[in-house]
């Protein structure tokens, strides 16, 4: 059995592109609306909106190409029509449904945090009851009250998320927190305890921002911008399927 690296109490969770394949579908819709202007949606620019909540991705897409002649409500409600359309053709990637089981099953505290808004959420996860019923509602997304616009990179989603699961983890950067003082090391300490699951390159900034272990599990398009670069990373997966439990302190699994 390989020895722990860490000792986990608590995992976070990631959903597009990370618990199922829809990142597919962003991909495929975003280009469709861009390219009736002459732009194509790569890669370069997909990374940099990956992760982060609806109006915000918008925004910052709407700043790279201005001349698109349509207002932010206007690309919002397309966008929307076209990946309702597509939603009910996402599955599960490899490995998230063993891992999500087997962390139920042994009552691991977990969470979903992600840039979706609940809208965006419920229409791709209503699909899938088998997996995030799992989660029993212990959702934070990307455009809930109290984060207040700080969605990823910043650290904010997964500290909401980790206190919906009971965890006094306090605000901000961990950086920010003293070490010196009992109640800053208690809250960095805390944090350590859990683990972020990311494929976006904005989210596991965030993990990391929040003091958390983090795992990217990026796209191999995704990896190919950069194959040299960890950003960060505790731990890099090609596919879930080659998550270890036992080497984050978690019960292993059975077979």
């Amino acid at each position: 059995m390989s020895e722990a690296r860490h000792k986990i109490e608590y995992v976070l969770f990631d959903m597009d592109g990370l618990m199922i394949d829809s990142e597919r579908v962003l991909t495929e819709v975003n280009d469709a609306i861009i390219g009736r202007y002459g732009h194509d949606y790569t890669w370069d620019i997909k990374s940099a909106i990956m992760g982060k909540s609806e109006r915000e991705g918008v925004e910052w897409l709407f700043n790279r190409f201005p001349d698109i002649p349509l207002s932010m409500d206007e690309f919002i409600t397309e966008r929307r029509a076209r990946q309702d359309a597509l939603w009910p053709t996402c599955q599960p990637l490899p490995g998230i449904t063993k891992l999500v089981k087997h962390l139920a099953k042994h009552k691991i505290p977990m969470a979903v945090a992600t840039g979706s808004n609940p809208r965006n959420y419920n229409s791709k996860a209503v699909h899938h009851p088998e997996l995030f019923d799992l989660f029993e509602g212990k959702v934070i997304c990307g455009d809930q009250p109290h984060l207040k616009g700080r969605g990823k990179p910043r650290p904010d989603i997964f500290l909401l998320a980790a206190e919906l699961l009971g965890r006094k983890v306090g605000e901000g950067d961990v950086s920010s927190l003293d070490a010196e003082t009992e109640e800053g090391k208690a809250l960095i300490e805390e944090r350590a305890r859990g683990l972020v699951l990311e494929d976006s390159t904005n989210g596991l900034e965030a993990g990391q921002r929040a003091g958390m272990k983090t795992i990217w599990v990026p796209d191999e398009n995704l990896r190919a911008l950069a194959p040299n670069e960890t950003y960060g990373a505790d731990c890099i997966l090609e596919s879930l399927e080659q998550f270890k439990p036992e080497e984050w302190g978690l019960p292993p699994y059975d077979s």
